[in-house]
């Protein structure tokens, strides 16, 4: 994977690595986030990232996250984003935009008015002129030690 940076802090991760399947161990049980409960014995399934998270390769890029204007929907600067350009976005979407030349990642809202709604009420929200999209964040992963420091 090659890492391409533009100014405005963008590094774009292409392509993604189809490497063979990597099965990991799903325990199909869910893990409580409030009350603990009772832990399985077994593994249901495996589960392979590469399945789970791109659905088209051609049109799937990754993008690292940079700053903190989407910090209450827990993305945070290094966190990696998953892209999908071929996904039509809707109302409500995250999304890779380009404004000014700059690009940034934020919610669509498309009524009744377009704009980019930042997650951190520090952060305007954009009421661009013009707008093109590169892609739609289908998902995105963090690391929970790197937010320990």
């Amino acid at each position: 994977m090659r890492p391409v940076s533009y100014s405005s802090g963008l590094t774009v991760l292409w392509p993604p690595l189809m490497t063979p399947p990597v099965k990991i161990p799903f325990f199909a049980e869910a893990c409580a986030a409030g009350f603990p409960s009772p832990a399985q014995d077994y593994v249901e399934k495996e589960l392979d990232l590469n399945e789970l998270c791109i659905r088209r390769r051609a049109s799937t890029f990754f993008v690292r996250a940079s700053g903190s204007s989407m910090q209450e929907l827990g993305l945070c600067d290094g966190d990696v984003m998953v892209v999908d350009r071929s996904e039509q976005a809707s109302h409500g979407d995250i999304v890779i935009a380009e404004v000014g030349g700059e690009f940034t990642v934020k919610r669509l809202q498309l009524h009744p008015r377009i704009a980019l709604l930042p997650m951190n009420p520090a952060y305007s929200v954009i009421y661009p002129e013009e707008l093109q999209l590169l892609g739609v964040v289908t998902w995105f992963f963090s690391s929970t030690r790197a937010r320990r420091r």
